[in-house]
């Protein structure tokens, strides 16, 4: 297995990592995350398409990207892999052809072989798709102990419209989704969040998949107003500071959410995951320093479940974690690298979600607010 990077400013590639001399012409995968301005253009697909002719490529739009130890804004970072052993298969699907996101999660996971098939890596449209609908639809669609994760483009911090594309200029609506077959693949996963809990556990009492309404029978825009004091006034902008922590049931780990708008109005806030009635939630808030070392247990995690020293680490991380770090957000990144080492290459991207499993290798959820690292390395 090898694997080069590329990082490509105002449309020109401005830095190359191919150490091992990795020959383009004869790359399988590249997977690229950039700004949307960049990525839908037509010129710069055709600039891949020329640069690694007889590769798959997926494209995604992203709220950042992750090249080597640093995070950069209105670039591309692209990953270039060739294998040994192993293959991919790829299938791509349009939300609008389905009539919701479950069915749509399926459908993408049916056009995948499933013989010899060890992880999916999706990369889906972060803004009309409903996240959890579609790792629902994934699930079940799941061959036991294979691997799936991915997230959901981003748009900067704008949350107009993203983009995706497999072997095509990246459009709205689509569904990527990157089969990885062989027996030598060796893959680990972690996805952590780092946030504090405050507050007493209360009960989703009214919502519609990701519109909440009422908490313990009382109307859920006003607590969380009582509850985010002056910054109440910065809404929704301030959301990212404070999302909810979410129980579907007392067995189940606590999931993050975070709040995508609000509507005064109605007395409605719309989250970027589903609030199902009956689930318990709490109030969080961010702790600088926890949310860094978040990335030092996702990254020691991993190590845990690997055998060897993981080739490749694909970091996706929330954009809500982007603003809420400001300036120490390359830190997080930084600790990932310090943990898994200097030979293990890095690269990614931060999403309007992230799609990771809780537990080893069991069903993949929608996370808000968290990081999440995928590795891989083929074993000899």
């Amino acid at each position: 297995m090898k694997v080069a990077k590329l990082l490509f400013i105002n449309g020109e590639c401005r830095h190359e990592r191919n150490d091992e001399n990795l020959d383009y012409q004869k790359a399988q995968l590249v997977i690229g995350y950039g700004a949307r301005h960049l990525i839908e253009n037509n010129d710069f697909y055709f600039q891949l398409k020329e640069k690694f002719p007889h590769a798959e490529i997926a494209l995604s739009s992203s709220s950042g990207e992750i090249f080597c130890n640093e995070v950069y804004d209105n670039t591309v970072t692209v990953t270039i892999i060739s294998f040994s052993t192993s293959h991919i298969k790829t299938s791509q699907i349009n939300i609008e052809d389905f009539p919701n996101s479950y069915e749509a999660g399926r459908a993408l996971m049916e056009k995948l072989p499933k013989e010899n098939l060890k992880w999916v890596f999706v990369l889906s449209d972060g803004s009309r798709v409903n996240g959890s609908q579609l790792v629902q639809g994934l699930n079940a669609e799941r061959p036991d102990h294979v691997l799936i994760s991915g997230g959901l483009a981003g748009d900067g911090d704008k949350f107009e419209k993203t983009a995706v594309g497999l072997n095509q200029v990246p459009t709205s609506n689509q569904i990527v989704a990157i089969g990885f077959y062989g027996k030598n693949l060796e893959l680990s996963h972690a996805s952590y969040g780092g946030w504090e809990s405050f507050g007493l556990e209360r009960t989703v009492t009214r919502s519609h998949n990701n519109i909440l309404y009422e908490i313990d029978h009382k109307n859920a825009l006003d607590l969380y107003k009582k509850y985010l004091g002056k910054y109440a006034e910065e809404l929704p902008g301030s959301a990212l500071l404070f999302p909810l922590s979410l129980k579907s049931d007392d067995d189940s780990s606590p999931v993050v959410r975070t709040i995508l708008s609000i509507n005064e109005k109605d007395n409605m806030m719309v989250f970027a995951g589903d609030l199902p009635e009956g689930s318990k939630v709490r109030f969080m808030k961010a702790n600088m320093d926890r949310l860094i070392d978040a990335a030092n247990d996702a990254a020691s995690e991993c190590l845990e479940i690997s055998h060897n020293k993981p080739k490749m680490g694909i970091i996706v991380s929330c954009v809500g974690r982007k603003l809420v770090l400001g300036d120490r957000t390359a830190e997080e990144v930084e600790m990932v690298r310090d943990v898994l080492g200097p030979d293990t290459i890095i690269t990614g991207f931060y999403s309007y979600g992230e799609i990771s499993p809780l537990k080893p290798f069991a069903d993949c959820v929608l996370h808000n607010q968290t990081i999440t690292i995928t590795t891989v390395n083929e074993t000899e």
